[in-house]
Parts: C-alpha cells; structure tokens; sequence
C-alpha cells in the first residue's frame, strides 16, 4: 500500500465511520479495486485508521464526555449516571459477538464482495423503513432501548451493514428523538473499537509487525491515520446535523445503488 493508497482509503474510512453508509463495506470495496489484500493482512492499518475515527469522536463530542464524566464522578444517580449506564447496557450485545463469534465474523469478512453488498442492500431497507415509520416519540433513551440499540450495533459486525445506520434506524424505530440518537450512536462506539483495537495490538505483538501489515509503510501509516482524523471529525459534525434534519432517506438511496453495483460487478 502506497501514500496514495493509503490516503484514499483513510478518507474513505474517516467519512464513512459515520454516515450510515458501512465503512467496513466500503473499505473492502476500496480494498479490492486497489487489488489491496484483505483486511486481516492490512490489520495494522485497519487499527490505525479506525483509532483515528475513534479520536475524532473524542475530539467533536468532548463536551458531551466532559459532562459524562463529571456527572460519574459525583458518585450519585443522575441523569449522567443514566445515559453511563445506557452505553454500558448497549455494549453487552457486542461484547457477547466479540468474545464468542469473532472467528466467525471474520470468516464472513473474508467472503468477497457478495455478502457486502447484500448488507448494503439490507442498510438501505433499514434506513428507508426509520425514515418512513412514524413512532410516538421518547424524551430519553430508556435501559430497554439502550440495549435493543446495542443489539442492532451487534449485528453490524457484519460487513456492509451500517453501524451508524443500523444504530439510528433502530432507535428511530422505537420513537426516540433524532437529536438524541446521533450523539449517542458515536458514544456507544468508542469502547467497542477501542477493546477491539487492544486485542489486535495483542494479536500484532504476538505474530509480529510484519505478519499483519502487508508491507505497510510507517509513512503510508500516517497518512492514512491522519486522513482518517480529519475526515471523521468533518464527517461525524456532519452526520448529527443531517440526524436531526432527517434527510437519511439519501442515504439509503446511495447504499441502493452501491450495493447493486457491488452485486452486479460480482456476478458477472
């Protein structure tokens, strides 16, 4: 993998974090025109731009962590305290599919472009069914909802399935506000990715450097990393504005479209 390579699909990755588009998906997409190997040989890079989205979370919603983490700190049942335990609740689907089936997601990873764009397909389901219900609304997000948020998190593992899209359509669907739910979607990510990218620093430290980077350069590293921050804190402001004005029914359109390209150029 190149500089330019590496800046494309740190791009990628940074804006599609966010947007309900799959960047997993479209990592693998940009991936394979490159003719890059997958994703398990490139795990450094992988790592790296995934920190870096994770870092632009920290950095757009600092406020909203500050506050999360005052309210803990006066050891006290506030609505801190709640919306803490609403992210501790919503980690529990995918901290089940991350300890007992992560061989089998990655086996799925590993199965071409096909399942990505049927996954694609399925977001754009999602997403034009949240656009089009119209549930009675909820003032906050309740413990039940929470994990039933974490659950659709959880099968986001899956690639081309939206994280962001499956966990904003889902809570859509169970009536909560939009302007609660981007906020929260980008919050409930962070200690997943986090986790994930300690057990694969874990994985690099035992079969070494060059088993898991495909030839990668410290350089093409950076610049991916670096690309990837930027474009995610472009993207992540962009998506909680877009949350709240509704407009994700240009997304599915979008997810449609790719996802017919990605099958069509699969089958033929």
């Amino acid at each position: 993998m190149d500089c330019l390579q590496a800046f494309i699909l740190g791009l990628i990755q940074g804006l599609t974090e966010y947007l309900p588009v799959s960047s997993s998906g479209h990592l693998a997409i940009g991936s394979a025109l490159f003719g890059l190997e997958d994703g398990e040989a490139n795990l450094t890079f992988t790592i790296a731009v995934h920190v870096a989205t994770v870092l632009s979370t920290l950095v757009i919603l600092w406020k909203e962590i500050v506050w999360l983490f005052k309210g803990f700190f006066q050891f006290k049942m506030n609505d801190e305290m709640r919306y803490i335990f609403n992210i501790l609740i919503s980690m529990i689907p995918v901290g089940i599919v991350g300890l007992f089936f992560k061989d089998y997601v990655e086996d799925v990873f590993g199965s071409g472009l096909l399942i990505i764009g049927i996954m694609l397909l399925l977001t754009a389901a999602l997403l034009t069914f949240s656009y089009y219900a119209k549930p009675r609304q909820k003032e906050t997000i309740s413990l039940k909802d929470a994990f039933i948020i974490g659950l659709a998190q959880a099968c986001a593992v899956m690639p081309g399935l939206s994280r962001s899209g499956s966990t904003i359509a889902t809570g859509l669907l169970l009536g909560n506000k939009k302007e609660n739910l981007a906020q929260f979607s980008f919050l409930i990510v962070i200690p997943p990715i986090l986790g994930e990218a300690l057990l694969d620093c874990l994985k690099i430290s035992k079969e070494g450097f060059e088993a898991v980077s495909a030839g990668i350069s410290p350089t093409a590293l950076i610049v991916g990393f670096i690309t990837a921050f930027i474009s995610g804190c472009f993207a992540c402001k962009l998506m909680i504005k877009l949350v709240t004005k509704g407009k994700l029914i240009y997304f599915a359109i979008y997810c449609a479209v790719v996802a017919v390209s990605v099958i069509t150029y699969t089958c033929l």
